[in-house]
């Protein structure tokens, strides 16, 4: 059944729920790569109609997180060393787009909220509240996506931000990383987009040579996205 904090409201659909009750359940490594997920055991489990599970489902395959396998249904898939490296290529390319355009575009109260999530992400960890701490880490940079304004680079970021979250739910030093997503918020907020898309691009290429050379179906050897 859903908890308290996952019931639905006039403004979060019941798909939406049940869409991040599993995928948090994925983050968290509860359902490993491989894990069949079965559309009537879900409904049962969830104590839902089948209709929000089939939608949650579709939407967590748009975001790459599960797939089909035709007789098997649907299951949590992995990320193989290719997937990682073609993700962290097209992540470079969009990201340090965005970071650039918010720079441009930021208003105060953009530049208000984001402070705001990197609060909330210091809060978290000190807390020992890791998994909060982690969805902090996320939305930050969903945040920055949104403020860049450019529905063409958001519609090519949706699909992968699934993935892209699954890879910073393997961060273990989150002190520092929170410290270098202060690094980028201060870029941006400089108002210079070159600063801030080469802060964008420093940042993300400093994780990328640190995944080893074997599939993200493993992720007690990941250190950071």
């Amino acid at each position: 059944m859903l908890t308290t904090d996952e019931t639905p409201t006039s403004d979060r659909p019941l798909r939406e729920a049940v869409r991040d009750t599993i995928r948090s359940r994925i983050f968290e490594g509860h359902y490993a790569p491989g894990t069949r997920l079965v559309e009537r055991d879900l409904a049962a489990e969830f104590n839902v109609s089948r209709l929000p599970v089939r939608e949650a489902l579709r939407m967590l395959r748009q975001e790459g997180l599960i797939r089909d396998r035709a007789s098997r249904g649907m299951e949590v898939g992995g990320l193989s060393a290719k997937d990682v490296e073609d993700l962290f290529d097209v992540r470079t390319s969009l990201e340090v787009l965005a970071c650039r355009l918010a720079a441009a575009r930021a208003t105060a109260q953009d530049l208000e909220h984001l402070s705001g999530l990197l609060d909330e992400a210091e809060r978290s960890l000190a807390k020992g509240a890791i998994m909060d701490a982690h969805r902090a880490n996320s939305e930050f940079h969903d945040a920055i996506t949104r403020i860049a304004n450019n529905d063409f680079l958001r519609s090519a970021l949706e699909p992968l931000q699934g993935r892209m979250h699954w890879l910073f739910r393997h961060v273990s030093d989150l002190p520092e990383l929170i410290q270098e997503h202060r690094d980028l918020y201060a870029a941006i907020a400089s108002g210079d987009p070159e600063r801030a898309a080469a802060q964008s691009a420093w940042h993300i290429g400093k994780y990328r040579e640190q995944f080893p050379q074997e599939s993200a179906a493993e992720p007690k050897q990941r250190k950071r996205p």
